[in-house]
């Protein structure tokens, strides 16, 4: 228990806001785990021809998405070296985005049909999914899914059902996309991201207006997008009590760039 304990302290970092990570994964080894895990679940849909055959949506999303990234290197200089990728998914039925380390990153476009979100909105779901690339979640949730019971049975289920084959680090990487975030790491994520937009020229006031919009999407469950990034219900106040200091970014003058994907 002693050993535990101590490889368990050793093993913790530090996030963009201070808080202490659980960090038995490195983002070097998150980074080598979501490449393999990335293709791997993009195949299938690969396989029936459902990634990126929407020409208009694509050229979008590769738009606000460049925009981000470019931003997002001004933020972490070191992520200029990344490849970074977005891949849209045509699946109608799922409300869902989500980023892996080393700025592996997917939307589904049931998403944008059944949000109809504004462009300033599609930017505050993606420079989300940025943000947690940027904190280093992705390798907290690999590591919380390998030290906790819950990840062990996570594995087992996905195992057993022969979801992705995968194994070991890999397998961890594709959980960490699918178990929920925990409140601290959203709130961090909604407050680095929403820079990264309004620094982008996009409205931060998207951001309220965005999380309106995805709790009334409804059907037979919420939204798959609010299973893994949880929405307490002061997130909309928050995020307008935000806005306000991020407009200065928004409204200053000159060229956005943009990153080439």
């Amino acid at each position: 228990m002693l050993l535990v304990c101590v490889f368990v302290f050793v093993a913790c970092a530090t996030s963009p806001t201070g808080r202490t990570q659980l960090m038995l994964v490195s983002e070097d080894q998150a980074i080598s785990a979501s490449r393999e895990a990335y293709g791997t679940m993009l195949k299938p849909f690969k396989e029936k021809g459902k990634i990126d055959n929407k020409p208009v949506l694509k050229a979008r999303v590769y738009e606000i998405t460049g925009r981000l990234i470019a931003q997002a290197i001004v933020m972490r200089p070191d992520t200029k070296d990344w490849d970074w990728t977005i891949k849209i998914i045509d699946d109608p039925e799922v409300v869902n985005a989500w980023a892996m380390a080393g700025g592996k990153m997917a939307l589904y476009t049931g998403l944008v049909e059944k949000v109809r979100p504004t462009d300033d909105e599609l930017a505050q779901v993606l420079a989300h999914e940025i943000a947690h690339a940027l904190a280093k979640h992705s390798a907290e949730q690999m590591s919380i899914a390998m030290a906790s019971q819950m990840g062990v049975i996570a594995i087992g289920v996905a195992t057993e059902s022969n979801q992705w084959a995968l194994t070991g680090a890999a397998l961890a990487a594709a959980l960490a996309v699918q178990l929920p975030y925990s409140r601290t790491a959203e709130s961090e994520a909604d407050r680095i991201g929403i820079e990264l937009a309004a620094k982008a020229g996009y409205d931060p006031r998207a951001a309220a207006t965005l999380w309106q919009k995805m709790a009334k999407v409804g059907g037979q469950g919420p939204p798959e997008f609010l299973s893994t990034h949880p929405a307490p219900e002061n997130r909309e106040k928050r995020l307008a009590e935000l806005a306000p200091q991020m407009m200065p970014f928004y409204e200053k003058k000159g060229d956005r760039p943009s990153y080439k994907l």
